[in-house]
C-alpha cells in the first residue's frame, strides 16, 4: 500500500517506520522535519497523502487534528481510509469523522495504548471507532503497528474508549501513591503491603504491573528515578480530554476531577513536569495532611 503518514514524534516515527520495514511505501511528512528510516519525506501535508490508499495521523491535539483534516482530506483519493491514531477530545474525533464521510472517504479514530516502546516494538492496543468497512481497511496496517486492535463502536467510540480507561488509570495510580504513602508513615513495610495488596481486593495494574514504589514489584519507571514510561503531564492531558468529554455528555465524575486537578498541581505548580505519572508517590511522601 501506500501511506501518508502526518505527525512523526515520539510515537508516529516508529509506527512509520515499522509500515516501511513491512513494505509499504510511507510518505512521510512533519513540522519539524524529522527524518525516519524508510520514509519518503515531502515537503506538505497535502503531498504525503496524494494517491496514498491510507492516511495515518499522529498529532498533538484535537484543534491541530481539525486543522491537518481541512487540508487532506480534499487531497486524498476517494477510494482511501483515514486513519487517526492521536488521543484528541471526542468531538473534535467526530467532527473529522462526519467530514471524511461527506468527501466520501473511510475513516477510523484510533488512539493507541502502549507508548514508546509499544509503537517501536509494533506491539501496540489500538482502540478503533468507525464503520465496519473503515476497520476492516485499516485492520492489516493495525496488525504491523500493534498487537491488538478493538473495533469500540462508531465514529468517537475509539476515543472513548481511550480517555475512559485513562481515567481510571489516573484515578488509580493517585490511591495506589496515597496507599503507599499512608502504610510508610503507619510503619508499614512496602514489600509486606505489595504482598497482600497484589494478592487482595487491591489488586490494580498500577500496583501489580506498574508499582510507583522502587524496588517493589516487577521493574517499573519508580526504580529508573521515575524517568517517563507515561509522563505526568500526558497523562494530565487524558485527564483533562476525561473532564472535556464528562462535560459534553452531562457525565458526574467525581474522581476524575479530583484526580486532573491533582495531577494539574502536580505539573503546573509542583515537579512534576517530565517525570513519569507514578513520581505521585515521592509527592505524597513529602505531604502530611491538611
Amino acid at each position: 500500500m501506500q501511506i501518508g503518514f502526518i505527525g512523526l514524534g515520539n510515537m508516529g516515527a516508529p509506527m512509520a517506520a515499522n509500515l516501511a520495514k513491512a513494505g509499504h511505501q510511507v510518505l512521510g511528512f512533519d513540522t519539524a522535519g524529522v527524518t525516519v528510516e524508510g520514509v519518503t519525506h515531502v515537503e506538505t501535508a497535502s503531498d504525503a497523502v496524494a494517491g496514498a490508499d491510507a492516511v495515518i495521523t499522529m498529532l498533538p491535539n484535537g484543534a491541530i487534528l481539525r486543522a491537518v483534516a481541512d487540508q487532506v482530506i480534499p487531497a486524498m483519493s476517494k477510494e482511501a481510509v483515514l486513519i487517526d491514531c492521536s488521543t484528541v477530545d471526542v468531538d473534535s474525533a467526530r467532527a473529522v469523522a462526519d467530514q471524511a464521510m461527506g468527501a466520501g472517504l473511510l475513516s477510523v479514530d484510533a488512539p493507541v495504548s502502549g507508548g514508546i516502546g509499544g509503537a517501536a516494538a509494533g506491539t501496540l492496543t489500538f482502540m478503533a471507532g468507525g464503520s465496519e468497512a473503515a476497520f476492516a481497511k485499516a485492520a492489516p496496517l493495525f496488525e504491523i503497528m500493534g498487537q491488538k486492535a478493538v473495533h469500540c463502536g462508531e465514529a468517537g467510540a475509539g476515543q472513548a474508549a481511550k480517555i475512559c480507561n485513562n481515567m481510571i488509570l489516573g484515578v488509580t495510580m493517585i490511591a495506589t501513591c496515597e496507599a503507599f504513602a499512608l502504610a510508610d508513615k503507619l510503619g508499614l513495610d512496602r514489600q509486606k503491603m505489595f504482598d497482600v495488596v497484589s494478592t487482595s481486593s487491591g489488586y490494580s495494574w498500577t500496583m501489580n504491573a506498574y508499582c510507583p514504589a522502587p524496588g517493589v514489584g516487577p521493574q517499573s519507571p519508580a526504580d529508573n528515578d521515575y524517568t517517563p514510561g507515561f509522563a505526568a503531564e500526558l497523562m494530565l492531558k487524558d485527564l483533562r480530554l476525561s473532564q472535556q468529554a464528562a462535560d459534553s455528555a452531562d457525565a458526574d465524575t467525581p474522581m476524575g476531577q479530583v484526580a486532573t486537578s491533582l495531577y494539574e498541581q502536580f505539573v503546573e505548580n509542583e515537579d512534576g513536569l517530565g517525570r513519569d505519572f507514578s513520581a505521585m508517590l515521592p509527592r505524597f511522601e513529602k505531604r502530611g495532611r491538611e
